[in-house]
């Protein structure tokens, strides 16, 4: 009699817990495009000596949405983001303008976000962070990549 009620019980919290989540925080405005910068990005070379040093950071047009920008946190640690305004509607403003740490849409609202974390300073109008991209470093070489 115990041992069916169990299996009853455990089925029972498989089943809940495979359920779908409809607090999803999906951003459906950036599409989810597939890109590998491969062995591109090799630090080495002149165009991205900036990635050498901590607090660098590199925009790179062709790859994601409107581009990605990479940020050098020190010892070989980076972090990637779609530098397209993850609150807005892809348009010509919600392309991010990068400074410094800042990364600012041209859009009326100005939202403006932290390149190395991704989140959204204060006074930025939406619920979502940039959109990240995995990196992997070998050696020089950096592979930022969304597949």
């Amino acid at each position: 009699m115990l041992k069916p009620l169990f299996t009853l019980i455990f089925c029972s919290i498989l089943v809940l817990s495979c359920q779908k989540n409809d607090d999803d925080n999906t951003n459906n405005f950036i599409p989810n495009i597939a890109f590998d910068t491969l062995n591109s990005i090799n630090t080495t070379l002149p165009q991205y000596n900036d990635l050498q040093f901590p607090s660098g950071h590199l925009v790179l047009n062709g790859f994601g949405y409107n581009g990605i920008v990479i940020y050098s946190a020190g010892n070989n640690q980076y972090s990637a983001f779609e530098i397209t305004d993850p609150n807005h509607a892809p348009s010509n403003c919600s392309s991010l303008n990068v400074e410094g740490i800042s990364a600012t849409c041209n859009c009326e609202d100005g939202n403006s976000y932290n390149i190395v974390n991704g989140v959204p300073f204060d006074g930025t109008n939406g619920q979502f962070s940039l959109k990240p991209y995995f990196v992997e470093v070998n050696g020089n070489v950096i592979r930022v990549f969304n597949n």
